[in-house]
């Protein structure tokens, strides 16, 4: 069971540092997070609630956009800023390298193996927000705070050209979203993510017969 006291002051942490220009790193994706976790946990038999709890809500402490050159940085600069932040909550120091290094493995930019269950419950737990409809939701918001297309309206799914997620945001799915279950790491999350990789291909079909692709 989460810690009630923990949650509510992660929460004013987390609050305190949000981008009020981001709502897909809100307070609501940590706590999404935080449920697909929880239910890993549950589903395995195992796992350190506590730490996913403090990994959870502090993630995306720092929020580097999604274009920037510095994006694959950004779950270092986040574990790091987790360091006082956990220890003013009085974990213990081998607990906040536990979970200084889930933050760090947690991102798909990082390129960092988990390498402890909870790592890689936090890493399917956050993926899972780039899946099925919150994920396509999330595609087209990011998109737009980029400035991006919708696609190509040559070539909408990148058949004949090189694909460009930064232009258009069709092709986000192609370059990264539809091999996200690929990369699952628990039971759990392959199959929640198998689920939701089968709705995103079936919105791309329908969206291909919108269009005439």
């Amino acid at each position: 069971m989460n810690d009630p006291s923990l949650v509510e002051q992660l929460e004013q942490i987390l609050e305190g540092h949000l981008d009020s220009s981001d709502g897909s790193h809100d307070l609501h994706h940590a706590r999404r997070v935080l449920e697909n976790a929880s239910e890993m946990v549950k589903r395995a038999g195992a796992g350190n609630l506590r730490f996913l709890t403090a990994a959870a809500y502090l993630h995306d402490l720092v929020n580097v956009p999604k274009d920037s050159h510095e994006r694959d940085q950004a779950s270092r600069l986040s574990a790091e800023a987790a360091r006082p932040i956990l220890s003013e909550l009085g974990f213990e120091a081998d607990e906040i390298e536990a979970v200084h290094h889930m933050i760090i493995a947690h991102s798909f930019s990082a390129g960092v193996e988990p390498l402890t269950l909870e790592a890689q419950i936090l890493q399917d737990a956050d993926r899972l927000e780039a899946l099925g409809a919150l994920g396509i939701a999330r595609t087209f918001y990011t998109a737009g705070k980029m400035s991006s297309q919708l696609f190509d309206g040559d070539d909408p799914f990148g058949n004949e050209r090189e694909l460009d997620d930064r232009r258009f945001a069709v092709d986000h799915f192609k370059v990264k979203l539809l091999g996200l279950a690929e990369t699952m790491k628990t039971e759990a999350g392959r199959e929640v993510a198998g689920e939701r990789k089968e709705f995103m291909e079936r919105f791309l079909e329908e969206l291909a017969g919108e269009i005439g692709a």
